[in-house]
């Protein structure tokens, strides 16, 4: 596979770019709201989200792939992409990413930003003030990106 490295670099970069419109301008602020709910109300909301981020990814790879004569397998896309969903779906449970937190000793860290953190942010006036820079998010997206790099890596070379 002579073009296997470059082929892994268009296909993380076109999966870069997908996941950060996917995750923030495709899904709705009520499956933002609602995907991490117990029960079934939750997961439907996850499952809506996974569906619309993983289209994204393949609306946005599809033309990179086409334009770059990208040599990709239809098994390497599915392997890719639907490990990447799967992946995606766990972490956006949130209760399950919030405990891999707590076990690899990142749990304050997680809580940063929100008012269960010691020193989360406040108003003027001593009231919770509300900010997306939470550790939480911080550890959810970098959880993404690693599974980005394992989807580019499966589909550049199956």
């Amino acid at each position: 596979m002579p073009h296997a490295a470059a082929t892994f670099a268009a296909v993380f970069a076109a999966l870069w770019i997908a996941h950060s419109i996917g995750d923030h301008w495709v899904q709705s602020s009520c499956q933002a709201a609602t995907k991490g709910l117990p029960g079934w109300p939750g997961r439907a909301a996850c499952a809506r989200h996974v569906l619309g981020l993983t289209l994204t990814k393949g609306a946005v790879l599809a033309p990179v792939a086409l334009l770059l004569d990208l040599p990709l397998s239809a098994a390497g896309l599915s392997l890719g992409l639907g490990l990447d969903a799967v992946s995606h779906y766990w972490a956006d449970r949130r209760s399950t990413l919030a405990a891999l937190a707590r076990v690899c000793g990142k749990g304050e860290f997680y809580s940063l930003g929100t008012p269960n953190h010691p020193a989360h942010p406040v108003t003027a006036e001593g009231a919770y003030a509300p900010t997306l820079g939470t550790g939480a998010y911080s550890l959810d997206q970098s959880w993404h990106v690693l599974w980005l790099g394992i989807a580019a890596l499966i589909i550049a070379t199956v």
